[in-house]
């Protein structure tokens, strides 16, 4: 599994972004996908998870129904359509899979094996 991600940049506040994470290794089908936020001087910070075999996702509050995660399995791509972003929303976004987590697990970054760079997203006001 080799994970990219791209499509971060700067957006005014109330604009979207969508972020993409390819894997060049394999598909996506047999994984759970995640993003993962990190803003300066700030820990880690769970955006969204999703078990493609259930289709069970979870979202973080701060972004539930302002983000949105799908994939494209043709071209072993995962997105995160992300509307309305906010000030707030500003970080380097990372992209993660993983084998076999469960839902209640989804939230934590060591449940996920890959990690992708990161890419940087900035919502001015």
């Amino acid at each position: 599994v080799q994970l990219q991600a791209s499509g971060g940049g700067l957006v005014q506040a109330g604009g979207s972004l969508r972020l993409s994470c390819v894997d060049s290794g394999r598909t996506f089908s047999d994984y759970t996908t995640g993003w993962f936020r990190q803003a300066p001087g700030k820990e880690r910070e769970f955006v969204v998870g999703r078990r493609w075999n259930t289709g069970s996702t979870r979202y973080a509050d701060s972004v539930k129904g302002r983000f949105t995660i799908s994939r494209d399995n043709a071209k072993n791509t995962v997105y995160l359509q992300m509307n309305n972003l906010k000030p707030e929303d500003t970080a380097i976004y990372s992209c993660a899979a993983g084998a076999r987590i469960i839902f209640s697990n989804l939230a934590f970054p060591s449940s996920y094996n890959y990690w992708g760079q990161g890419t940087q997203v900035t919502v001015s006001s």
